[in-house]
């Protein structure tokens, strides 16, 4: 298949989509561009760029963990409508 020629109706029809005529050559036309630039990227010699995930290298940065102070569990429970056992109880939402 050539860079510029993409089949857009046997895509639509896989995909349930209708178009009309007008979209059809519309989508063509677009399509054809991308692929001439994917065409013109394949090109391209990259046998000496090794393959990143990033284009800049990323760090985590973690604090460390520390005990702090925290809500006491009865002024924490206070508000729930519904508990048990120290713990709050909700309603099932996945079956």
């Amino acid at each position: 298949m050539s860079a510029t020629k993409f089949d857009v109706r046997y895509v639509a029809e896989l995909a349930r989509i209708k178009l009309e005529p007008g979209e059809i050559a519309a989508f063509e036309a677009q399509l054809g561009h991308v692929l001439e630039h994917v065409e013109k990227l394949n090109q391209l010699d990259v046998s000496q760029v090794e393959p990143t995930a990033h284009s800049f290298p990323i760090y985590n940065i973690f604090r460390e963990d520390e005990t702090r102070p925290s809500l006491d569990r009865e002024a924490v429970l206070a508000n729930a409508p519904r508990q048990a056992q120290g713990l709050f109880i909700v309603t099932k939402v996945v079956e």
